[in-house]
């Protein structure tokens, strides 16, 4: 195996959490982070199907191995310098559990933290670049509302 590409969620802060983490780890095996449904990965894997990968974790392999849930964070430690031998110890029938616990807490999490704002558009998506962010699709999206004198951003009454 000669790389993995890792489909993550933008908008979700653990997986854009881990995605940092990621890149900042000496890896055995290149690992590409593109965020999931972006044109990229529906360019890249058009047989994939992409709304199970906006669910949970997705790993494309270079020879078209397809990993998600467990198997898909296995791969991903195992393709770590330091974390390789965690990733052979959670993929025996003892550390099983824990790498599934692992998961289901991680996929709790990501359900408690999404913002019904953040649910992906049609087209589009917000990338961040050297300008900072922007938004492309075929229209920008509304800003929130103005709050109002004594109110803070979400809206609520400042105490007196």
């Amino acid at each position: 195996m000669n790389g993995l590409t890792v489909l993550y969620d933008p908008h979700c802060s653990l997986c854009s959490f881990v995605r940092g983490w990621l890149t900042r780890q000496r890896q055995l095996v290149p690992l590409d982070l593109v965020p999931v449904g972006s044109e990229e990965a529906r360019g890249r894997f058009p047989e994939l199907d992409h709304a199970t990968a906006r669910s949970e974790i997705t790993v494309v392999g270079d020879g078209g191995q397809v990993y998600q849930g467990q198997a898909a964070w296995l791969v991903v430690l195992w393709a770590l310098s330091e974390y390789r031998p965690m990733a052979h110890r959670l993929s025996t029938r003892a550390g099983a559990p824990l790498a599934r616990a692992a998961v289901l807490a991680a996929a709790k999490y990501r359900e408690a933290a999404r913002r019904p704002e953040a649910d992906y558009p049609a087209q589009g998506a917000w990338r961040y670049g050297r300008d900072g962010w922007t938004y492309t699709g075929p229209q920008s999206p509304t800003p929130a509302p103005a709050a109002a004198p004594g109110a803070c951003a979400d809206g609520c009454e400042a105490p007196r």
